[in-house]
């Protein structure tokens, strides 16, 4: 996905952990998990917005765009380096 989610990284600069984040934002720890891991489809501002908040932050703190052609080039590699059977 082209959307790359950076939660770790302004955890690790609050010296916060995952389980203090969601309770704080007010959601499961799974489901910032799913979140932190790049995995969701989606996320509402609301829940953007608290993240922020908590966080003491800006959204683009949190989220960036990476180019598609950057990632097909990965798994296009990764692919002529799998063995063949």
């Amino acid at each position: 996905m082209p959307i790359a989610v950076d939660i770790d990284v302004m955890l690790a600069r609050r010296k916060m952990s995952v389980g203090e984040l969601a309770d704080r934002v007010g959601i499961t720890p799974a489901n910032l998990a799913v979140l932190k891991n790049g995995r969701a489809k989606a996320v509402r501002f609301a829940t953007l917005a608290a993240l922020c908040e908590v966080l003491e932050c800006q959204p683009g703190d949190l989220l960036r765009w990476e180019a598609e052609d950057t990632i097909g080039d990965d798994v296009a590699r990764d692919e002529q380096l799998r063995p063949t059977r």
